[in-house]
């Protein structure tokens, strides 16, 4: 699928970068270019300690901001396919510091939809996340936003070979900034603060992102927001599982958060389409009807008024199954490797 081709990797040095770079690097040695742009110089020499151009003849480490028009246009010369995962994502910074927030994840879009648009890019996949499912924080409403400009961005492509398509997904459990390092690092203490006793996650890992969006490249229409079956979690599952001796002392939500997420709600129901392993939010305007997708696709319209919930979601993570997942990310911690 990538192999000869030109890929770059907006936030390239996160965590889903990193991973999603690995996994290329891996499955296809014949990528002709591997370009990852970010603005972190330290983050990208760290990097290339990992990923050597010396080792890995196409790989690129492009430093530049989505902020900045002129130099993604530059750094997508030649570039087949982009995968969109730059963003500002931590809530409470998000909504102390509002509008850089809309500077990268609005306005730093559409300077990628632009740029894709003034070059010969065919394929893009933004990362988007559940909390842009009826938000109620900066953040996640930006991401909203940023899902509509990449859905109608496929309106103005004209004769163009170009797609723009979505994967929305939850939580990266074990991810930075997460709650299993927060409250790992937190155990020490003998407490851990649970913001609500009834609070839930959907859950993915790393690798399951990025097996998502490679089905994504392969399979996408272009317009879809494409959403996974996950599991969900509750927070005093995962304090359990990490420190079950440890008080877990409730201190109340942060601002912007919610009890449970959705990464579907009722109004996008009438929209929604289930294709086995994933749902698909279709756009609403006229790139294709529902009718038609079903046909082509084999898949089957959800049920009206249907929403997927973490917290009415029939599929719960266990304590030992917490536990599993935590013994896997402290062993792949320990080796180095990006969880």
């Amino acid at each position: 699928m990538l192999s000869d081709k030109s890929v770059l990797v907006t936030g390239g040095t996160g965590s889903f970068g990193k991973r999603f770079v690995g996994t290329i690097l891996s499955r296809f040695p014949g990528i002709k270019r591997l370009v990852v742009y970010s603005r972190d110089e330290l983050k990208q020499f760290e990097m290339s300690q990992t990923f050597p151009d010396t080792q890995y003849k196409g790989i690129r480490y492009f430093i530049g901001d989505i902020r900045d028009a002129s130099r993604l246009r530059r750094a997508l010369e030649g570039i087949d396919v982009v995968i969109h995962a730059a963003a500002l994502k931590q809530v409470p910074a998000a909504e102390y510091n509002p509008f850089e927030c809309i500077k990268t994840n609005v306005l730093g879009a559409q300077n990628l939809i632009d740029a894709c648009l003034d070059s010969h890019v065919h394929s893009v996949v933004a990362l988007s996340t559940d909390k842009a499912a009826a938000p109620i924080n900066l953040y996640g409403a930006t991401k909203l936003c940023s899902d509509k400009l990449f859905v109608a961005a496929n309106n103005i492509k004209g004769n163009r070979d170009l797609k723009f398509s979505v994967v929305r997904y939850g939580n990266v459990l074990g991810s930075r900034g997460s709650v299993i390092p927060f409250f790992l690092h937190r155990s020490a203490s003998g407490v851990l603060p649970i913001t609500d006793p009834a609070m839930t996650r959907f859950n993915i890992s790393l690798q399951q992102g990025v097996e998502m969006v490679l089905w994504t490249l392969d399979n996408a229409w272009g317009g879809e927001v494409f959403v996974p079956k996950i599991p969900s979690y509750r927070i005093v599952d995962v304090a359990s599982a990490i420190a079950p001796e440890c008080e877990q002392r409730v201190v109340g939500i942060r601002p912007g958060e919610k009890i449970h997420e959705e990464m579907i709600t009722e109004s996008d129901s009438l929209n929604t389409v289930d294709l086995g392993n994933y749902y698909a939010i279709l756009p609403s305007g006229g790139l294709y009807t529902l009718a038609d997708y079903v046909a082509a696709t084999g898949a089957r319209a959800v049920a009206p008024m249907f929403s997927y919930n973490s917290g009415t979601n029939p599929n719960f993570l266990t304590v030992a199954q917490l536990q599993g997942l935590i013994a896997e990310y402290l062993d792949t911690r320990a080796r180095g490797i990006e969880h």
